[in-house]
C-alpha cells in the first residue's frame, strides 16, 4: 500500500449553506382590513420603539431606501418613503427576504399591523 496517498492530501472545501427561504405569514393570519390588493405584503410589525419612531419586522420581500410603504392595522393607515433601514443596528441601503429590519417612521403603528411595498 502507498503511505504518500493520504499525507498530502487536502480538505475538501466546505458545501455552501443553501440559503433558508423567508419565513411567508399564512393568508389567514392577515385580516380584511389590512389586505392591500396589488401591493407587495413586507410582513407584520413585530416591535415599535415610540422613543426613536423605529418598528421592527422580518421582511418577506426585497426592501431598499426609497421604496414606498404602506403600513396598515386597526387604527392605522400610514403611507411613507423608507428614509432610513438598519439591519443588525447597522444601517443598510437595502435588505433580502429573511432579514430582521428595522424600519424609521414618522407616525405610531402598532404590532400586529401589515407592511407592504407600493
Amino acid at each position: 500500500m502507498d503511505e504518500s496517498r493520504g499525507r498530502n492530501r487536502k480538505p475538501s472545501p466546505a458545501p455552501e449553506p443553501t440559503p433558508k427561504p423567508a419565513p411567508k405569514t399564512p393568508i389567514s393570519e392577515i385580516t380584511p382590513e389590512q389586505q392591500i390588493i396589488g401591493a407587495v405584503f413586507l410582513g407584520k410589525v413585530k416591535n415599535y420603539y415610540s422613543h426613536l419612531r423605529v418598528f421592527a419586522l422580518t421582511i418577506e420581500a426585497p426592501l431598499s431606501i426609497g421604496d414606498t410603504i404602506r403600513i396598515k392595522g386597526h387604527t392605522t393607515d400610514l403611507t411613507q418613503k423608507v428614509e432610513a433601514m438598519q439591519v443588525e443596528h447597522l444601517s443598510v441601503q437595502s435588505a433580502a427576504p429573511g432579514e430582521a429590519v428595522a424600519v424609521q417612521v414618522a407616525d405610531k403603528v402598532r404590532v400586529g399591523d401589515a407592511v407592504y411595498k407600493i
